[in-house]
């Protein structure tokens, strides 16, 4: 079964907004839309964990009141979302994808869904993800994977795959995700969708269920970059139950969308279009490039000599930080707790040992490893080092350049399966992605084409610190042409 792209028709979140106001359209009705869309095509794809059908139909037509006593609506009020299942909400099931949460209802909602709900968003419920956000398939869940909607034989990316595959599908107009390593602007690319990484410390990550705390992201998913762009102005900002939280003030994210990449310089590095990279993934990537040169931008040449060495650095860094936060996670508390063990060192064991998957056992051990004694200063002390090497690297480019343009990912998607007996080959998946994590700074894949097959490829753009404006304004001329 393969979800017909093409007669997915979900209004975008102005058209909602502006119709709900002069009463054209109710927000019952486009709640109700995207549920009959998960109705009819989630059995398959299963991008939701969990529902709350009351609950939206209950918001949607709180907002329906306001429209009709003529009140004046916020930013994105009747929008039906869905939310990665690694933000909490308030009374509403949080697993992160795995089993060690398997019943978990936490007491508060993250800073960046209440920021949603404020302004007038309408919460469909929970999206289906790697557990605790470690992969690049969405392979890893403990409730099953995610398909993707261009091909159901294929993975949709990860691990924000339910979120990607929810917009792909026309199940919400868009939706929350998280990214440590590409796990927002991967599926994007994978699943045909808008797909943004913020600069860190732009979103709050109060409520997030943490994987690694220096290097992940809130970020939304959409089907243009006018809506993603909306959406993270509502989430973006200042936050201070989050220590991290940066005071930037936050700009109008459209308020340059439209002025074009006229006079803009953009980078591209060689060491992004090297081996490894798909001929059809090259051709449709080069072809964008043209196109944006064509529209007036300045092509230039950038370097990123350190780029080989992100995936080790990465995975060294996102290791370490996963093994200090996931030992909170230990059967007593909440989640999963082994039974008939009759020792409490036993049921600590058990718990862990039942609770967490295959992929996040790895990294647990491989993040265990190389923060113990003697192997501190050989391997995390060095990575953070490189990853000094690395933010330099794009430091010293964004001179040259306003953005940077690269593919998102080496292939199109993926057949369910093909990697997953291979963790190097999956790793290496996140190849273009992790070092915008690693340096702090923002990006967005927007689609840019094909492969013959019909799998969509993105485009990534790449900003300096808090430069989500330009990535934006990039990004809206790849989507017109």
């Amino acid at each position: 079964m393969t979800t017909k792209i093409s007669e997915v028709k979900l209004p975008s979140i102005d058209e909602l907004v502006e119709g709900i106001a002069k009463g054209s359209m109710t927000a019952v009705e486009a709640v109700r839309l995207c549920f009959s869309r998960i109705d009819e095509e989630d059995a398959t794809i299963h991008a939701f964990l969990s529902l709350d059908r009351e609950g939206a139909l209950t918001r949607a037509r709180e907002i329906d009141a306001k429209a009709a006593a003529g009140e004046t609506l916020p930013a994105l009020a009747g929008v039906p979302m869905g939310i990665k299942d690694v933000l909490v909400v308030d009374g509403q099931p949080a697993t992160a994808g795995s089993k060690i949460l398997e019943g978990y209802r936490p007491p508060y909602t993250a800073t960046a869904v209440k920021r949603l709900i404020d302004a007038g968003a309408v919460l469909l419920g929970k999206l289906n993800c790697d557990e605790f956000a470690m992969g690049s398939s969405n392979e890893n869940s403990a409730y099953g994977p995610v398909r993707n909607p261009y091909a159901t034989d294929r993975v949709p990316g990860g691990s924000s795959g339910g979120s990607a595959a929810a917009v792909a599908a026309g199940m919400a107009v868009a939706t929350l995700g998280t990214d440590t390593g590409g796990s927002i602007r991967q599926p994007a690319s994978f699943c045909g969708v808008v797909g943004v990484l913020p600069t860190y410390g732009r979103v709050s990550r109060y409520g997030l269920i943490a994987f690694a705390s220096s290097l992940d992201r809130v970020g939304p998913f959409a089907t243009t970059v006018r809506d993603a762009a909306k959406v993270l102005g509502v989430i973006a900002g200042h936050d201070p139950m989050d220590a991290t939280s940066s005071t930037e003030p936050v700009p109008d994210y459209l308020a340059e969308i439209d002025n074009g990449v006229t006079g803009l310089r953009l980078g591209v590095p060689p060491e992004y279009f090297g081996e490894g990279l798909d001929p059809e993934v090259r051709a449709a990537v080069e072809a964008t490039i043209e196109r944006l040169r064509a529209t007036g931008a300045e092509i230039v040449p950038v370097s990123l000599p350190h780029t080989r060495y992100a995936v080790p650095t990465y995975y060294v860094i996102a290791t370490a930080e996963a093994s200090a936060n996931l030992a909170r996670f230990d059967g007593v508390r909440y989640g999963y707790r082994a039974a008939n063990t009759p020792t409490l060192a036993g049921m600590y064991h058990c718990s862990r040992e039942g609770g967490f998957g295959a992929e996040v056992k790895r990294r647990i051990l491989l993040g265990t490893y190389v923060l113990s004694a003697g192997y501190y200063d050989a391997y995390y002390k060095k990575a953070q080092q490189v990853r000094r090497l690395l933010t330099e690297d794009f430091l010293k480019a964004f001179d040259e350049a306003d953005a940077i343009l690269t593919p998102t990912a080496p292939t199109p998607a993926f057949k369910l399966g093909e990697k997953t007996d291979d963790p190097m080959a999956m790793y290496l998946a996140d190849i273009y992605t992790v070092t915008a994590n690693l340096a702090g700074i923002c990006g967005v894949s927007v689609p840019c084409g094909e492969s013959r097959s019909g799998l969509p490829i993105g485009l990534q753009i790449l900003g300096r610190h808090f430069g989500e404006s330009t990535v934006f304004r990039v990004g809206q001329v790849v989507e017109r042409r």
